[in-house]
């Protein structure tokens, strides 16, 4: 049984974890166990959703894939500044097989150390961030180095816990949890690319406009 711990705190982005968690538990050689700061109840960033940890890093310590989520402030900041995660992350890292990160989780695992000299992806609006980290930000959807597989933005966390599958329980059972999932995806809008889409107005509305 393939032991897949996923870290959640205050502020997180909801997708960021339930995107991975909805690809890679579906199959049955999986146990996923949702670990906070504490056991309970943590909220997104609008404090509009909850999500439960099951248990606490104190109680946590080995998995064979950690993935960590990203999210807004304050909650992301705290998590990037706090030595007792950092430390946890790195005990827990030095059992898996994988480590993960989603969005801006990959700046909460640069924070912890694990990033220096290494290429990861991140939401398009945090890339200077990871220089902060000895890391060098990719424009890929999803990066692999060496162990850890970082993704870019949100919805992105779905493609990464496909990769899992695909990488951990083979191509044929990805294949078949992708067709479970109905997971064809087709923008509306077509805007989700940063490179051409990323204007000046459309960044004026996210800041301005958005939560």
């Amino acid at each position: 049984m393939l032991q897949v711990a996923i870290y959640v705190f205050d502020g997180i982005t909801a997708l960021d974890a339930v995107g991975p968690f909805e690809s890679i538990s579906r199959s049955k050689e999986v146990q996923v166990t949702f670990v906070g700061r504490q056991a309970g109840a943590v909220r997104t960033g609008n404090k509009a959703l909850a999500l439960v940890a099951d248990k606490g890093i104190d109680d946590v310590r080995s998995a064979n894939v950690l993935i960590v989520p990203g999210g807004g402030a304050p909650g992301l900041d705290d998590a990037i500044s706090d030595p007792v995660l950092h430390a946890w992350i790195k005990e827990i890292d030095a059992t898996t097989s994988v480590t993960c990160s989603v969005c801006t989780g990959a700046l909460i695992l640069g924070a912890a150390g694990l990033l220096e000299g290494r290429t990861a992806s991140t939401h398009w609006r945090a890339k200077a961030g990871l220089a902060r980290y000895g890391a060098t930000c990719s424009s890929k959807r999803i990066t692999r180095d060496g162990k850890y597989l970082t993704s870019a933005g949100v919805s992105a966390g779905i493609d990464l816990g496909l990769t899992l599958c695909g990488n951990l329980l083979g191509v044929e059972l990805a294949e078949a949890i992708e067709l479970s999932m109905q997971y064809d995806p087709t923008p509306p809008f077509g805007t989700g690319n940063p490179e051409p889409h990323a204007t000046p107005a459309r960044v004026r509305m996210i800041e301005q406009m958005l939560r």
